[in-house]
């Protein structure tokens, strides 16, 4: 019974890993759209599309299909809480693909997932979760400094300070979204019936959207391919395998193998788009990065285990 356990923890861990990877390409593929492509039109048709084959998906068998029904009847709390994390889910889409248009993909991609863990701390706290610890106080300090100095130090490389503060922004969304998923996912609830409903919620939010934003550029061969791209591979695949991963990772080590997307953003910034870096920025992303691996590694508990919620800041 013992290694049949190990197995499943190998192969969540892989889950989790494989989906931090493609979410780490999403900034990099949608730089390939067509010029006429804004970033808001983008992130609409990629949850658009993504999110209509998870509600499908969700709806195609009985088991997730009462799942989602039973999510739509919960009380009133539960479905303000759903209502949020749609709404997140959409608002992530416009503010991080804006974000990565103004300050770059290496830069908007790590200052959004940098920001998450630390608002999902703040979040999770104000809503019952555990104490912060002085682990997370050093985290946040460093993170703040990065951001800082990515702000301040790292013009020369092109930082833009509104491209930094939507970043932000979308880092909130997401960790909105990511405390939401992972306590619905923890809590018994299947992969496939949460992020049907959440997806699927956005889809219907941003299909407006996506119809004022000049979608023409969808009827392109390149639009297509940047869409399909974005819709299956860094959003239906990407989070049911991350949701799978759930199952049997603690959430320490989903955390840490969530640092698989900036780290694959950052080079895929510098190796495929040829983004340059100055020293200064070079040490902001340091700083940010560091604050990830500390809120990532597992202090020493004589309690419990960490809650999953903490599973959800990645990605």
């Amino acid at each position: 019974m013992q290694p049949a356990r190990g197995r499943a923890r190998v192969g969540g861990a892989a889950a989790v890993l494989l989906g931090a990877t493609a979410w780490g390409s999403t900034g990099t593929a949608a730089h390939f759209a067509p010029s006429g492509a804004s970033p808001a039109s983008v992130g609409a048709a990629r949850i658009v599309l993504g999110g209509a084959i998870l509600l499908g998906m969700a709806v195609g068998r009985r088991g997730p299909r009462g799942e989602l029904r039973a999510l739509l009847r919960s009380g009133a709390a539960g479905r303000v809480s759903l209502a949020l994390a749609i709404a997140s889910v959409s608002g992530y889409q416009l503010c991080f693909f804006s974000a990565v248009r103004l300050t770059g993909v290496a830069v908007g991609t790590v200052v959004a997932i940098g920001s998450a863990p630390v608002l999902t701390g703040l979040i999770s706290s104000l809503t019952g979760g555990p104490v912060l610890s002085r682990r997370w106080v050093l985290a946040t300090a460093a993170a703040i400094c990065g951001c800082t100095i990515l702000v301040t130090g790292g013009r020369a490389a092109g930082v833009s300070l509104a491209g930094v503060c939507l970043a932000l922004a979308a880092g909130l969304c997401y960790a909105i979204y990511a405390v939401a998923a992972a306590r619905l996912i923890s809590s018994g609830t299947g992969e496939r019936a949460v992020m049907g409903t959440l997806f699927g919620g956005a889809a219907v939010l941003l299909m407006p959207v996506l119809v004022v934003t000049s979608p023409g550029w969808l009827l392109s061969a390149r639009g297509l391919a940047v869409t399909a791209y974005l819709g299956v591979v860094t959003t239906v695949v990407a989070y049911l395998l991350y949701g799978r991963g759930l199952r049997t990772v603690p959430a320490p080590v989903a955390v840490t193998l969530g640092l698989a997307e900036p780290l694959v953003a950052a080079l895929l910034g510098l190796v495929v788009l040829g983004e340059r870096l100055t020293a200064g920025t070079a040490v902001g992303l340091v700083l940010v990065g560091a604050a990830l691996v500390t809120l990532a590694v597992p202090g020493r508990s004589r309690a419990k285990p960490p809650e999953r919620v903490r599973a959800g800041a990645s990605g």
